[in-house]
């Protein structure tokens, strides 16, 4: 499989793309690599991070100079920076010449190119971002966490059969359990759009369990969560600060006592396995979901350990036909 890496999008530069690029390929024998960026500074990069011949016969890397920047506006600039990395991505997977794109650029721009090159898969509507979350069981797919913030209740019932298709190939779940954000578990919680929503997947033939609220998140008693992505980033980005904050207040706590010190030397092995179980960079990356074709967005903080999980995760959606099993589900219920 064949996997496009945008090597500029991150904040981090293109050293942690050729780490992941090449951390990939280790790990994945079935995997290839095309790095796109400047192919001079990509190819010292290489050189530099000893990427072995082995490695360097599974790695290449496709040229492209312009970047779309995190300040940008991704409907301006995938319409004027046409030979930006994430365009030549997608580009690449338009032509055949790639399988799956992955970036830790721009969001809104990355769905916006894939839209542009790739188009919507047939019966979608809008295409959304999903993502993994932690919790105290297994992992929880949300979607949509930010590429529509203004929605229907029909997209909310599309983001439920593409995340429950994505949920049951990649988590091997055979029939995920459905959850609708809301304010409350009983039924007629919520505003218009979420009690319009509740009723579509009520009738649908998807194994919905009924609203679920934010404080259920992390139970794990659900598989897929929907809400629109207005919610869903804020979902997010909670989250996301939440984790970062109560790891720094516990290490305040520990450096308070030499008690509390030598206590965590006793479990500092509990702590890193927790500090491992919430970080983004062990998910990879959002599948795009609802494109014709799969992409994949990463935080713009991913290091090489995050970017290789991207690529693998990449492959994991093509190896296991996700778009076709999305495709497949949304006829059957809407014969």
């Amino acid at each position: 499989m064949r996997i496009a890496l945008d090597a500029m999008g991150g904040d981090r530069g293109a050293e942690m793309a050729v780490h992941g690029a090449i951390a990939a390929v280790r790990e994945r024998e079935d995997l290839q690599v095309i790095l796109i960026g400047p192919s001079d500074h990509l190819e010292q990069q290489l050189a530099q991070c000893g990427c072995g011949v082995r490695e360097r016969d599974r790695l290449s890397v496709h040229h492209a100079t312009e970047v779309i920047t995190m300040d940008d506006s991704p409907v301006d600039a995938v319409r004027k920076k046409k030979e930006a990395t994430i365009m030549v991505g997608f580009d690449l997977v338009k032509k055949g010449q790639a399988d799956a794109v992955v970036s830790a650029g721009n969001s809104g721009a990355t769905m916006a190119a894939a839209v542009r090159k790739l188009g919507r898969l047939p019966g979608i509507s809008r295409p959304g971002i999903a993502s993994f979350f932690p919790t105290l069981k297994n992992p929880v797919m949300l979607m949509d966490i930010g590429a529509n913030v203004d929605c229907r209740p029909q997209h909310l019932y599309q983001f439920a059969v593409m995340a429950s298709s994505c949920s049951r190939l990649l988590l091997d779940i055979e029939r995920p359990r459905i959850g609708l954000l809301s304010i409350g578990e009983e039924t007629g919680k919520g505003n218009a759009l979420v009690k319009e929503t509740y009723e579509l997947l009520k009738q649908s033939p998807l194994n919905f369990i009924g609203n679920v609220e934010g404080r259920d998140v992390y139970r794990g008693d659900v598989d897929v969560i929907v809400c629109d992505g207005f919610v869903g980033n804020i979902s997010l980005k909670i989250s996301e600060g939440l984790a970062e904050a109560a790891m720094q207040m516990l290490k305040k706590e520990i450096m308070k006592t030499w008690r509390a010190k030598l206590g965590y030397l006793l479990i500092r092995g509990a702590f890193a396995a927790f500090k491992k179980r919430v970080d983004y960079a062990e998910y990879g990356g959002a599948p795009l979901l609802g494109i014709n074709g799969t992409g994949i967005v990463c935080h713009g903080a991913s290091d090489g350990v995050a970017l290789c999980n991207a690529v693998k995760l990449a492959a994991d959606m093509v190896h296991n036909q996700v778009n076709a099993a999305i495709v497949r589900t949304l006829g059957e219920f809407t014969a």
